[in-house]
């Protein structure tokens, strides 16, 4: 696999060789699975701590879990779900996300990253594996180009680029949804108008439709509880 913070990673690792897609595809299919477990044993799906540890787990054992955080650079910021580092070569920018916004299982998560690199291909994410963050709690690694010419895109050029996506606001733009995701948390701050001309998405929270994303945003955004 490429990449500066990968090729630390045990040249044993089977990923390393399959590439960044199969971290992400793997791991979802360990957290789907411990769900189906659940849900068969105990007719729940709120298994969220067991997956975490289970993908604690399975990252060590495929030589996918940091336990260095200076690997990724220096400490740049935090949000509300996002501990954020920028790399040594000012290139990437690597996310530490904590699950916050998944709820009771991390099926919405796994989705959610897929959803992005859908939508917003030209700022997507690569999952690299796993570490904790300075709070101790288990994050997935995700690492995205780091646009370093930009500034805040205003309100209305979000709402354009929404409409030329085939999207619509609801809620009085509370969010947007084209009947297959809902995007939310599309704020200052977590979108950006580089000097190319084009808008960057680098931070929003994505549910599929009619799966209760708009309670469960809004019962876990920061922004809400205020």
């Amino acid at each position: 696999m490429n990449g500066e913070y990968i090729e630390r990673l045990p040249q044993e690792s089977e990923c390393r060789n399959e590439g960044a897609g199969c971290i992400l595809e793997s791991a979802s299919a360990v957290a789907r699975g411990v769900l189906e477990e659940i849900e068969a044993l105990a007719g729940t799906t709120t298994c969220k701590s067991v997956q975490l540890v289970r993908l604690k787990k399975w990252a060590q054992e495929q030589g996918c879990w940091f336990s260095d955080r200076t690997q990724f650079g220096e400490f740049f910021d935090r949000g509300s779900e996002n501990e954020t580092y920028i790399s040594c070569n000012q290139t990437e920018i690597v996310k530490l996300n904590d699950f916050r916004y998944s709820d009771d299982n991390l099926t919405s998560f796994f989705e959610r990253i897929k959803a992005h690199n859908i939508y917003f291909d030209a700022c997507p994410y690569r999952m690299i594996g796993f570490a904790e963050n300075q709070n101790g709690k288990v994050c997935a690694v995700l690492v995205q180009p780091y646009i370093a010419e930009a500034r805040l895109a205003t309100p209305q050029e979000v709402h354009d680029e929404f409409i030329r996506l085939g999207f619509h606001p609801e809620d009085n733009g509370e969010y947007y949804t084209n009947g297959h995701h809902d995007i939310f948390d599309a704020v200052e701050g977590n979108v950006l108008m580089g000097d190319d001309g084009h808008i960057y998405f680098i931070d929003t929270i994505i549910y599929p439709s009619d799966t209760g994303g708009y309670e469960t945003y809004r019962s876990l955004s920061p922004r809400c509880s205020k």
